[in-house]
């Protein structure tokens, strides 16, 4: 399988699209980073004991106190994981510190310049300094490498401009459309707590949402391939 893999990326290359590769991994990448960070960082935040006797407080009223602590933050989260998602892949698009200043004040927060590089470390450690974060563009390429070696009859490069548009589409409406397909396969308006955590391994499944994109954009605009390509995914990854 590896070698299957390794050969096919051989055979494709990917075309020249109006954003470049890098910046579109820049842009997937700052929309997983939070997630992951924020998840690490209220389970840090649950787990030590708090100072005062807060840790006795009632859990909802707790918990709620660490929102409030987190809410504060968010905006400074949020661009210190835009600017290590630049900086990991548009090194010439980095923000300077001074204009990250101004612009963080420009929405309401206030943080000096050394504020701004500890929330970017603090983000940096949260995440055990790996960035190498797994996002659909990265599945949605090695499975079209696959693709066009199992069928090379399909027009991949075709493919691969549509897969983008399609993948910015679902990622701008990602909460709406896992929220309508969990009605779907729970069958109810109003899914219980216990469905929506097992549910978490679909919505955290890239692979799954590769799958999905390629689908949809050969549905799209190859809709006379779609069989075979159908066919090739169940070929090399039994979906």
């Amino acid at each position: 399988e590896k070698e299957r893999i390794t050969t096919a990326s051989c055979c494709f290359c990917r075309p020249e699209v109006p954003l470049s590769a890098s910046r579109l991994l820049s842009r997937f990448t700052r929309s997983f980073v939070p997630p992951r960070f924020m998840v690490r960082r209220v389970w840090d935040c649950l787990a030590t004991p708090t100072a005062g006797g807060a840790a006795g407080d009632e859990p909802a009223s707790y918990e709620d106190a660490i929102f409030d602590r987190l809410k504060d933050n968010f905006p400074l989260i949020i661009f210190s994981s835009v600017q290590l998602a630049n900086k990991l892949f548009l090194h010439s698009h980095k923000i300077h510190i001074n204009a990250a200043v101004l612009f963080l004040r420009s929405i309401g927060v206030r943080a000096s310049k050394q504020t701004v590089l500890e929330s970017e470390l603090m983000v940096f450690k949260g995440l055990e300094f790996n960035l190498n974060v797994p996002n659909p563009l990265t599945y949605v390429e090695v499975l079209l490498e696959v693709l066009g070696y199992n069928e090379p009859d399909v027009p991949i490069e075709n493919l691969y401009q549509r897969c983008l548009n399609v993948l910015q589409f679902v990622t701008l409406e990602r909460t709406a459309i896992y929220e309508a397909l969990l009605r779907v396969t729970t069958q109810s308006v109003s899914p219980s707590r216990e469905q929506r955590e097992k549910f978490v391994t679909v919505t955290e499944d890239c692979m799954l949402l590769g799958v999905g994109v390629i689908a949809v954009a050969t549905f799209i605009c190859l809709f006379q391939d779609w069989e075979e390509v159908r066919y090739g995914f169940f070929k090399c990854s039994h979906f």
